[in-house]
């Protein structure tokens, strides 16, 4: 695989993407109705401007689930090869998990994790 193949790969991308828009662009009628731009909200009407500020504890909310969240990828290969290293393996995650968990125990301490 040289550079000719990903010429040809970044070609036919190029073709299958452009061919796509153009037969919708050709095949779809067009309308114009305000309803379709606006931003949907479950079934309710917007109110207010899209500018509105958030609370920030909605983010950090996230922001805690998505940490944890990653961090609990990193036991998949661990459970890989964890017969084959052996002891230490086990000593590094219980480290690990001692740390994850005194995060938690921060997060939580903070008052990050009750909801508004």
């Amino acid at each position: 695989m040289g550079a000719s193949s990903l010429i040809v790969l970044i070609c036919a991308a190029v073709a299958f993407s452009a061919g796509g828009i153009a037969i919708a662009k050709f095949m779809v009628k067009g309308t114009k109705n305000t309803a379709k731009g606006e931003a949907y909200e479950c079934g309710i009407p917007a109110k207010g401007t899209p500018w509105d500020q958030f609370n920030v504890g909605y983010y950090l909310f996230a922001l805690i689930f998505l940490i944890f969240d990653v961090e609990l990828i990193f036991l998949y290969p661990w459970a890989v090869v964890v017969k084959s290293i052996g002891w230490p393996a086990f000593v590094e995650i219980v480290i690990f998990m001692f740390i994850l968990f005194m995060g938690f125990l921060y997060a939580h301490k903070k008052g990050a994790l009750k909801w508004m």
